[in-house]
């Protein structure tokens, strides 16, 4: 339940952003930082919260990043400016970065048997992708009938009932990991992550030509590479490098940051797009963005069977080959007719459902127990990370090129070309998780812990 709604929040509030610019006269640019904002912060905290679970426990981890998240929905309802909503997105992003990884750490330590961890996080898959999907409809509902701040109040009951449940329905855990916190890591981290969004928003409007874009991009390329330098050097790294000695865990990794990219993407850009251009109310707008979370619930439990039995590679390959025909249809007709429309959301919610389960196998179940909630929440990462980007790359495409004189669909089109090269990639690196001096590498790797 807990991750559902971060995931929810994770996408409800695109479909309320053309009520917020008009409520609170934000700029398209602030208009991606309210979405990014969010984002950003779950995706530069997901490691620290991994450790921060394994060292604490999971249960009290848990109880106070839920806390936080509530805090963080309250406030953000009560904002009165955009900038101190982007402001309270990342302090509910700080309760909300905790949930995802220790929740998938809590399902590698309950479930033992292969079949039954795969199905589980098969199902945890769903809840993620799910959530993503209903996002918008949720999202939709609410401010067709009441306002965008619903779309945060929601969360606030469903956050009374989860804390005292917590305690009744997470067990205990006996093998806390004793691990110093990476603080040097965790601040570059942070500003290379901030840096690099804001490097790509601020092109998107200003060009490369200005000043704060150029600085930031230096900041960002230098702290990626101290951050890299730092972590492999620290004993305790916030950040495994050796995880990424594993061919399957790197490919299996950049897999979730090309397919969280690709659907926050195309979630930011079809709302804009159903709302701005198509002059489509909320309520109607989210509707049609039902069959991604349609195609997350059907194929995301499918996917973990079929992990379950097959393994991890053609259900991978499955979800490239669905974002490349999902991207095809909106290539098509520039103008998008409702039906291209509706079938491309249901593939791009297909490749989600049907690559996420796989990835998550082999993050978690190709490390020990005792480092699942590190490999976890830098799995986590990299698909949050890919959230961020892809509203930031595709907002920044979408406004360059709106800047430049194109219409709506014509700027929207360079977007959706990079979904179809990502498919191809996501089904080319699929194939080769599956060979055997991929698989070699993932042995040396759990031998070395």
């Amino acid at each position: 339940m807990a991750v559902l709604i971060v995931q929810i929040d994770a996408t409800a509030v695109n479909i309320s952003l053309p009520s917020i610019a008009k409520e609170l006269h934000a700029s398209t640019s602030q208009l991606q930082w309210i979405v990014d904002a969010y984002l950003m912060v779950l995706a530069s905290l997901l490691m620290l919260s991994g450790s921060l679970a394994d060292r604490f426990g999971q249960r009290r981890m848990f109880a106070i990043g839920i806390s936080i998240f509530g805090l963080g929905s309250l406030l953000c309802a009560l904002s009165t400016s955009p900038n101190m909503l982007i402001l309270m997105r990342g302090l509910q992003a700080i309760g909300g970065s905790s949930m995802g990884p220790i929740a998938l750490s809590i399902i590698s330590k309950v479930f033992t048997d292969k079949k039954e961890k795969a199905f589980a996080i098969g199902m945890w898959g769903t809840v993620l992708g799910v959530g993503m999907g209903l996002g918008p409809i949720v999202g939709g509902f609410v401010v067709a009938d009441y306002s965008w701040q619903g779309i945060f109040l929601l969360n606030i009951p469903i956050v009374i009932i989860a804390v005292p449940l917590i305690h009744k329905v997470i067990p205990l855990f006996d093998d806390k990991q004793v691990r110093s916190i990476d603080v040097l890591g965790q601040i570059l981290a942070i500003i290379f992550i901030g840096s690099l969004t804001l490097t790509i928003i601020h092109c998107g409007e200003m060009g490369l030509s200005d000043p704060i874009v150029k600085v930031a991009g230096v900041i960002a390329l230098i702290s990626g590479f101290v951050f890299l330098y730092v972590e492999k050097r620290v004993k305790e790294p916030l950040l495994e490098i050796t995880f990424f000695k594993s061919i399957p865990f790197s490919i299996a990794t950049f897999i979730g940051l090309i397919e969280f990219f690709s659907y926050a993407g195309f979630v930011f850009v079809a709302s804009l797009y159903l709302q701005d251009y198509r002059l489509i109310p909320p309520l109607e707008a989210g509707l049609l963005m039902l069959p991604l979370a349609a195609a997350n619930m059907v194929f995301a439990p499918l996917s973990g069977l079929a992990v379950g039995r097959w393994g991890t590679r053609l259900p991978m390959m499955a979800g490239g080959t669905s974002l490349i025909i999902g991207a095809v249809l909106l290539i098509i007709e520039v103008d998008i007719p409702e039906l291209y429309f509706l079938l491309a959301a249901w593939f791009v919610g297909m490749a989600m459902g049907m690559a996420n389960s796989s990835i998550t196998v082999i993050a978690v179940t190709g490390m020990p127990n005792h480092r699942a909630g590190v490999a976890g929440a830098t799995a986590a990462t990299a698909r949050q990370f890919g959230q961020s980007l892809g509203v930031a790359v595709l907002g920044a495409l979408l406004n360059g090129r709106m800047h430049a004189g194109y219409p709506f669909t014509h700027a929207a089109t360079a977007g959706w070309y990079l979904l179809l090269a990502l498919g191809i990639l996501m089904v080319v690196l699929s194939w080769i998780t599956g060979m055997a001096f991929a698989q070699r590498s993932a042995q040396r790797v759990q031998a070395t812990f």
